[in-house]
């Protein structure tokens, strides 16, 4: 699909990885439905430099986990640009969930985004793309969707359910709809990250440093882009998952 005059909806298109990922569909051509859920400032940001690459950019307040609020977000999305063409999935909470637990909070918050959130924007937008005979989905997961992360319970989990959400869309909306994931490894530290922790996961790559959020958004454009397509995860991250191998063989 050509990006350039159909509209795009990001969830936690505001800031970080979500906000390259707009910037790029905006530089694509496509008008932008940014969603966010408290960066509200951030999100106003991201609309006027989408507005400056030349296209119509709208930011919309909503818990995805709330299948209402996705509702009405998609509603405001049909209402201003008719439609919706492409939705990318990249809202991700960032927190831990140690396991066991006797408090469910956190594994509520983030499962209920990763899972929940996922399928409500991709069930609201998926009979618009339908009925305009095309779409593109693009559901962001990273590497623990692969192998889980100590401590992450709730987001290793909700990762890789969201992989298989991804397949089990690109089956079910064939051949209409593509569905595929991009599956980012080190291209931003979390704000908790030492620069320590920051230079040894960069020597876990192959290549030796971190990605770019750029990076990302690079792969999830292509995938809007290539014909031939669905049912993949592309992952981005500089060969992390093999970067082993080089200090231990056998």
């Amino acid at each position: 699909m050509d990006p350039k005059g159909k509209t795009a909806l990001i969830t936690g298109g505001a800031h970080r990885v979500g906000k390259a990922i707009t910037l790029a569909l905006a530089r694509a051509g496509a008008n932008v439905v940014i969603n966010y859920h408290s960066s509200g400032q951030a999100a106003q940001e991201t609309v006027a430099e989408a507005q400056a690459l030349g296209v119509d950019a709208l930011a919309v307040q909503a818990d995805v986990s709330d299948h209402r609020q996705v509702e009405a977000m998609v509603a405001a999305a049909r209402e201003r640009f008719g439609g919706v063409d492409i939705l990318v999935n990249s809202a991700s909470p960032w927190q831990t969930t140690p396991f066991p637990t006797q408090d469910l909070t956190g594994w509520r918050q983030v499962t209920d985004v990763l899972i929940h959130g996922a399928f409500y924007c991709a069930n609201a937008v998926a009979p618009l793309m339908l009925a305009a005979g095309e779409g593109a989905m693009v559901n962001i997961l990273d590497l623990a969707a692969f192998e889980p992360w100590p401590n992450f319970a709730a987001h290793s989990v909700g990762k890789t359910a969201l992989l298989g959400l991804t397949r089990q869309l690109a089956l079910e909306l064939a051949p209409t709809v593509r569905v595929n994931a991009v599956a980012p490894g080190p291209v931003l530290p979390p704000p908790d990250y030492d620069p320590e922790r920051v230079e040894n996961l960069a020597r876990q790559t192959l290549l030796g440093r971190w990605g770019t959020p750029e990076d990302v958004a690079q792969a999830v454009l292509y995938l809007v882009q290539a014909p031939f397509v669905t049912g993949v995860v592309l992952p981005v991250d500089g060969g992390q998952r093999f970067g082993h191998r080089q200090r231990h063989h056998g």
